[in-house]
């Protein structure tokens, strides 16, 4: 079967992650996406990591399933050539700083006069205007100015900490693949485009907001010093292995102290109730640390569970593509790359009863489709050439098949 979204032509200007992942889950649901690359200076993801034979990690798992081209947008020519694969785009997204699509001529208002109905999506990082919107961004950036960095830290009074992963750049991705698909309803109903704008601050902002802003929620009453809920996260050594254990309802804590060996913490008045507990954070997450450490994370798992309490071992990396759970959701599969060889990646999350996506290709090479897109846009073969000749497109298929 064909993906939900087969038939979405989405021509894709963006780079690095945040676009990038936004596009392949949307084409990893069938939609067809148009990767356009700078010939001078492709995706910087194509060389940014962990890689085999030009190939890195973040590009094959945030590029499969679409197709390659590569043009000079500087030069009149390219962007002409743009345009014509755009005429019939149902989105195009970009992720350039404020104000190069303009100087460029590959803005919304330059889409919509060859596309009236098109979806055009830009990602920024701080938005489009202000103070900051201008200045370039990377993932730690937004993580400093939107609080995370304070949250992850555990007080306004600690030391801030980055969450170890590149949690905005993904998270924008997501937010902008629905937003897309929201677009694409209102367009069926409303026969209209529009221009969606997504900032990776306000992606960020409004992640946080539901769980960690509560001292900033009720007006006139802000708490400006968020006090540390405690100093210990919720993983825990024990004599073996690390595991990670949450007792938050009343049932699951008084199972802990029965399970620890503690019956006597059920009776004491710091840990009464739930909010006791948080108030008294440090010193019973301490006494929980302490108690864990006398026995094996094997023992502990299966006694905790048999107490009712949420547990589960900390994974590495390694150990987490084997797990048990991770083999029964069939959630990673292998497959074979022209370039890179035999890899491994994760299946799109979401699964659909009638429309199941499906791996359709993998990442690809640089310029790798450019004939054959230049071509299906209306262009001639001797305008491609031409094209090619003077370097404003490059296609990488051809100087395989020549060499």
């Amino acid at each position: 079967m064909a993906g939900p979204l087969t038939g979405i032509k989405i021509v894709d200007l963006t780079t690095v992650i945040s676009g990038p992942s936004a596009t392949m889950l949307l084409a990893d649901q069938g939609a067809d996406v148009v990767k356009v690359e700078s010939i001078a200076a492709p995706d910087h993801a194509r060389g940014a990591g962990y890689g085999n034979q030009t190939f890195t990690s973040v590009f094959l798992n945030n590029n499969r399933n679409k197709q390659a081209l590569a043009l000079d947008l500087k030069a009149a020519a390219g962007r002409t050539a743009l345009l014509a694969v755009c005429k019939d785009a149902d989105v195009v997204i970009q992720n350039f700083r404020p104000g190069v699509v303009e100087r460029l001529g590959v803005a919304y208002d330059d889409i919509k006069a060859v596309n009236p109905e098109v979806i055009y999506v830009s990602i920024s990082g701080f938005g489009e205007q202000g103070p900051l919107s201008h200045k370039p961004v990377y993932d730690p950036i937004i993580q400093a100015v939107s609080g995370l960095a304070t949250i992850q830290g555990g007080s306004d009074t600690l030391r801030p900490r980055l969450v170890r992963t590149i949690l905005p750049d993904k998270l924008t991705g997501i937010v902008t693949a629905q937003a897309i698909s929201s677009a694409l309803v209102h367009r069926l109903r409303a026969l209209e485009g529009q221009h969606v704008q997504v900032s990776m601050l306000d992606a960020v902002v409004n992640f946080l907001w539901s769980s960690d802003m509560g001292s900033q929620t009720f007006v006139d009453h802000e708490v400006s010093q968020q006090r540390a809920a405690t100093f210990i996260d919720l993983i825990y050594e024990t004599k073996t292995h690390y595991i990670s254990v949450s007792a938050m309802a009343n049932k699951q804590w008084l199972g802990l102290c029965d399970a620890v060996g503690h019956p006597e913490w059920k009776e004491d008045e710091r840990f009464k109730t739930p909010a006791l507990r948080d108030r008294n954070a440090d010193i019973r997450l301490q006494m929980t640390q302490d108690a864990l450490l006398t026995r094996t994370a094997e023992d502990w798992l299966v006694r905790l569970e048999e107490a009712g309490v949420p547990c589960a071992p900390v994974l590495t990396r390694n150990e987490m593509i084997r797990h048990p759970q991770v083999v029964a959701n069939q959630l990673l599969f292998e497959t074979e790359h022209p370039v890179a060889g035999r890899i491994r990646q994760a299946r799109p999350a979401a699964r659909f009863s009638r429309s199941s996506p499906e791996q359709r290709s993998p990442a690809p090479r640089h310029g790798e489709h450019t004939r054959q897109l230049l071509q299906e846009a209306g262009l001639t073969q001797a305008q491609i050439d031409t094209l090619i000749a003077q370097g404003v497109a490059f296609d990488s298929q051809s100087e395989i098949e020549t060499t």
